[in-house]
């Protein structure tokens, strides 16, 4: 017996395919809203890091482009778990921002060494400190300034 050929298979199979389409290009642009100094600066213990971010040599990058994994299997799950201790600190009321964990820490040195490999080529020794930021603290976020200098009453 002959199933008839109407169409029908092609209309649900391309509906799907559009449908998984549209879902995928939410989730790609939400992990890229995310991902984004407006987004982070949306909670007010990230609100001097941000405005020290946006004044910083490294302003045209996304925050998790240092803060955490590139891949995305290791990165949904980490950042799930950084964002909520984020949460819990701005719920607590906190004026800052928890310092990085040292997974966070690990994580931000990685990124430091993929991103800048041909400068790391001419560096006798990467292992004088622990992390990059222990002798470049000016980097992202003006640490070594004093607070009179890099906190800022608005952007």
């Amino acid at each position: 017996m002959k199933r008839p050929c109407n169409g029908s298979w092609l209309k649900i199979f391309l509906g799907g395919l559009l449908a998984g389409g549209v879902i995928l290009a939410g989730l790609a642009y939400g992990m890229r809203v995310t991902d984004s100094r407006p987004f982070c600066a949306g909670c007010h213990v990230m609100q001097e890091a941000a405005v020290t971010h946006k004044m910083s040599t490294h302003a045209a990058l996304a925050c998790n482009e240092c803060h955490s994994p590139h891949n995305l299997l290791v990165k949904l799950p980490f950042k799930a778990k950084e964002g909520l201790r984020d949460v819990i600190a701005n719920m607590q009321g906190k004026d800052a921002p928890a310092l990085p964990s040292v997974a966070t820490r690990d994580i931000i040195k990685e990124n430091c060494i993929a991103c800048h490999s041909a400068t790391n080529a001419n560096v006798a020794s990467m292992d004088v400190k622990p992390y990059c930021t222990d002798c470049h603290r000016n980097v992202a976020h003006m640490r070594s300034k004093p607070i009179s200098v890099r906190t800022v009453a608005h952007e």
